[in-house]
């Protein structure tokens, strides 16, 4: 049976295009930041609607670490040339090269931190005022304090306390010189809300979010995929388990969970029994308790 799409899901749709459309008249250099996953896929999906029917007026720009799995790397560029979308690539490694981050070591290395540096190369080479993220409140604490319109200083960084009141969808987007926004249509969705919307679209999705046998280790509650990027620590065994995805980033620090959830309807049927975060498999948000807002204070996402 169709899935339709409730009158609470289209007030979202509603909500996230209208933000989109604020951006694109607020701004003169925004960019939509593209990971290939299901929150960004939705998000630029929603930008076509809400554009049409000519083009998306900003570009794709995803930051890659070079520790992304081939999969997600090939639905990106499927996706953006379906869009059609003009899709920008800047590379972790271009920044490690140019000395300035330097390669973590050790069998926990990743390069997801460094995101936040290339990212504001990106921004200061394409010159852009705003960046439209996929965030949204419910993934995590820090997430859970932004605006739609988050404002950032000229190095990039955060000041929750510093954000602007948004009443009765009125938005100060106001900035100086040097200053960015992030933009974040989808602040109020939740995961379930994400999903239900790609089966009511029909949207498509990389595989590894459905159910899949994968060689993984466990390392301290978290299942990881065993990939040549992730360090060995001695005495870990890889073995092969029924795994998906519920988030998709860096493999070295994305983490597993393990499910039967084989297409779209299983996954909305199988979120309606958890009960656990789907940034709680994120490996890298366990270094400290504020690892998010910190890495967040520094520029990230």
């Amino acid at each position: 049976m169709p899935f339709t799409m409730s009158a609470a899901l289209k007030e979202l749709e509603s909500e996230a295009v209208y933000v989109l459309r604020e951006t694109a008249a607020r701004f003169q250099r925004p960019a939509l930041l593209f990971s290939g996953g299901k929150d960004s896929i939705v998000l630029s999906y929603l930008a076509k609607r809400a554009f049409a029917p000519v083009n998306i007026p900003f570009p794709l720009l995803h930051v890659d670490t070079g520790h992304n799995f081939p999969e997600t790397l090939a639905f990106r560029d499927a996706w953006a040339k379906s869009l059609p979308a003009q899709l920008i690539v800047r590379k972790v490694q271009d920044t490690i090269d140019a000395g300035l981050v330097q390669e973590e070591t050790g069998p926990n290395a990743s390069r997801n931190a460094h995101q936040a540096v290339t990212l504001m190369q990106a921004i200061k080479e394409l010159d852009l005022d705003a960046c439209i993220g996929g965030a949204r409140r419910d993934e995590e604490k820090s997430r859970a304090k932004e605006r739609f319109f988050s404002h950032r200083n000229v190095a990039g960084q955060w000041d929750p306390k510093r954000q602007r009141p948004e009443i009765w969808s009125l938005y100060d987007t106001r900035i100086s010189k040097g200053e960015n926004v992030r933009v974040f249509p989808l602040n109020n969705w939740t995961e379930f809300d994400i999903w239900k919307y790609i089966l009511a679209q029909k949207l498509e999705v990389p595989n590894l979010y459905f159910s899949h046998e994968r060689q993984v280790v466990e390392r301290n509650g978290t299942i990881l995929a065993h990939t040549e990027y992730l360090g060995a620590i001695q005495d870990e065994t890889p073995r092969t388990m029924r795994i998906r995805f519920r988030t998709i980033g860096d493999a070295t620090c994305t983490g597993a969970t393990q499910s039967e959830a084989a297409n779209v309807q299983e996954v909305v049927q199988e979120l309606l029994t958890l009960v656990v975060s789907e940034r709680a498999s994120r490996y890298d948000d366990r270094r400290s308790d504020s690892a998010m807002e910190d890495r967040k204070s520094r520029g990230y996402f």
